[in-house]
């Protein structure tokens, strides 16, 4: 069996910038835009959070959920530096990394001899050096697959360890929440729930063909990880193919202004998505291919309007919005999306992150 561990940073850019000034700490704090301007929430710390606010929120309603609530604009160049000396802590144990994003990152130590091959000690001394070298915090999960070493490294956050070995592999999958196995949001979750379907344990029991029918291609991958399988490596080559954000939300929209809004929002989000791409590449430019829109509809079905375009045109998403919505015919919308398909000329790892409405 692979030893995979899933280091996550907690709270990662704000965690950078309360580091760097003191007299943020234990204050709630929000990087994101502006709450005047309809700017969004990147990341926020815990005491944050502890008000409701999450990632992807407007940042208005952050600031009338905490109005306390310090909201910064974000230093991406900082954080891409931090990343850089997170990384290189990472390649002190293996070659073997899997970059999620700037603060999370698969590691399959399996060939590791350090500590006798011990991979609990090795995930220990990683979070001990970050914490020593850079003064922050992570925390990491231990187990024999991916998707498993990544549920387990949100179990005891922050700054925690959850080891799942092999003979606890079963036991820790079966009365696992559905909700915690990553791909299920909150309203896939509600439609798993009208199924009958809380957690893997139930996923066992139901007929295989009627899981991929309810759910499509993910039903598949849903029965795998309910049976704690998940045979995908570590993979150290991925090529960049877009730069994407995309949002699912609890509640249908049910408006073209709705969607429009969000747009407005998840723009916001793939700006810095798209400056993190050319900080980490040190590219003056993103060279881009096309540039996409993806709306999934109340009943599951989904449709994409793509074009090709050589330069970034903001103002044409909501053109591309249009034209989807018009696929509709009377369907709500449960998640909204955006994508840039890059050229050829600039490969780096795939940085689609979906974002939850919670």
């Amino acid at each position: 069996m692979r030893k995979i561990i899933h280091v996550d940073m907690d709270c990662f850019y704000a965690a950078v910038e309360m580091r760097d000034d003191p007299s943020l700490t234990n204050k709630p704090v929000a990087i994101g835009g502006s709450a005047d301007q309809r700017g969004v929430i990147s990341t926020c710390n815990y005491p944050a959070r502890k008000y409701g606010v999450r990632s992807a929120m407007a940042s208005a309603y952050a600031k009338r959920l905490c109005p306390e609530l310090i909201l910064i604009k974000g230093h991406m160049d900082k954080y891409v530096e931090e990343s850089k000396k997170i990384r290189a802590i990472f390649n002190d144990y293996t070659h073997l990394v899997e970059p999620l994003s700037l603060d999370e990152a698969y590691l399959d130590v399996t060939h590791c001899d350090i500590f006798n091959g011990s991979a609990t000690l090795i995930a220990q001394d990683i979070r001990r050096r970050i914490k020593a070298e850079l003064n922050l915090t992570a925390s990491a999960g231990v187990a024999p697959c991916k998707f498993v070493a990544k549920v387990a490294s949100d179990e005891n956050k922050p700054d925690g360890l959850c080891v799942i070995t092999p003979d606890k592999l079963d036991e820790f999958v079966l009365t696992m929440p559905l909700s915690k196995i990553p791909g299920v949001g909150k309203v896939t979750e509600q439609k798993l729930q009208r199924l009958g379907l809380t957690t893997c344990k139930d996923v066992r029991s139901y007929p295989f063909e009627r899981l991929k029918k309810e759910l499509g291609k993910f039903g598949s991958v849903l029965w795998h990880r309910a049976h704690g399988v998940d045979d995908r490596p570590v993979n150290v080559d991925r090529e960049r193919k877009s730069i994407g954000v995309e949002r699912t939300f609890s509640e249908d929209l049910l408006s073209l202004d709705d969607c429009q809004e969000t747009v407005s929002g998840l723009w916001q989000i793939l700006e810095g998505r798209i400056e993190k791409y050319l900080q980490k590449t040190g590219t003056p430019r993103c060279m881009i291919r096309s540039q996409g829109v993806k709306l999934k509809f109340s009943d599951f079905q989904q449709t994409t309007v793509e074009h090709r375009l050589h330069s970034i045109d903001r103002s044409y998403f909501n053109t591309l919005l249009e034209q989807a919505w018009q696929r509709a015919r009377g369907r709500g919308v449960r998640l909204v999306g955006l994508h840039l398909g890059l050229a050829d000329e600039s490969p780096l790892e795939q940085l689609r992150l979906p974002l939850e409405d919670h």
